[in-house]
């Protein structure tokens, strides 16, 4: 056995895994984040990686859940919860119960809420560090985790977090590996009961479909095709933006609010 393999062997790793929207379709589908982030564990040579999943379980679930499967799982974990609860609660339960040393999640859903809370929400509640926008996991050794963290335009940050700790991970991680329908099909999805706690603020939202909003195309008034050209291609410029520091929170949000107000983006 390698070192590396040796230093990962007692490694256990929970994968938040969540149910997909296919963006054209619109069928349920295994999610692109949360499938890197099961190709990223599988990656960690000797880890012992377990699927867990919380809410309803129907038809479109288990189709989409099973797409995991197919990646090379004999089995999923379920945890029920109606639609409308809060999740949170019964996923911190299950994993103070099972305490893995590292969580992988994506950084967000692709239907429902899609905000990108619930790995930081859960953090706070297990008390455990978080890091975010994860390409890889170099090694893990004498309880640390030696992280790379996908950084705009191509960079990229070694970290180093103590485990146990959460990870979410983005585009910039491995493509998943394909799903093997016969593996899919043969794997077991194990339902467990778990307390609801219903998520009141909910309730309370109008939701309504997701509206592209119209890209702002810039007016080149050069006369050469060779000007045209450049002008497209040139990097953006900063406009009036305005840098905010060592302001009072009441300056901010009213900062904040002076620019919605001129993007149109109040009614």
């Amino acid at each position: 056995m390698r070192p590396e393999a040796q230093k990962e062997a007692g490694l256990d790793v929970a994968v938040l895994v969540s149910v997909g929207r296919h963006p054209v379709t619109g069928r349920a589908r295994r999610a692109d984040q949360d499938a890197r982030g099961v190709e990223l564990a599988l990656s960690l040579a000797g880890a012992r990686i377990s699927l867990l999943h919380a809410g309803a379980f129907d038809e479109q679930s288990e189709s989409a859940l099973r797409g995991y499967l197919g990646m090379g799982f004999p089995a999923l974990t379920l945890v029920e919860q109606p639609q409308g609860a809060d999740v949170i609660p019964a996923l911190a339960d299950k994993l103070n119960a099972a305490r893995p040393q590292l969580v992988i999640a994506g950084e967000r859903a692709e239907q429902g809420e899609g905000s990108g809370m619930l790995p930081y929400l859960l953090a706070e509640r297990l008390g455990w560090p978080l890091v975010g926008g994860l390409a890889a996991v170099e090694k893990v050794e004498n309880g640390v985790a030696t992280l790379l963290q996908a950084l705009p335009r191509g960079q990229r940050r070694r970290l180093q977090v103590r485990l146990p700790a959460i990870v979410t991970v983005d585009a910039a991680a491995a493509a998943a590996r394909q799903s093997a329908f016969g593996p899919a099909q043969r794997g077991e999805i194990e339902a467990e009961s778990a307390a609801v706690e219903w998520d009141e603020a909910q309730v309370e939202w109008n939701v309504t479909p997701a509206r592209k909003r119209p890209k702002r195309l810039k007016i080149i008034k050069a006369t050469s095709a060779r000007d045209r050209f450049k002008a497209a291609a040139a990097k953006a410029e900063g406009g009036s933006g305005q840098v905010l520091s060592d302001v009072s929170p009441e300056q901010g949000a009213e900062a904040i609010f002076k620019l919605l107000n001129e993007e149109g983006m109040l009614k």
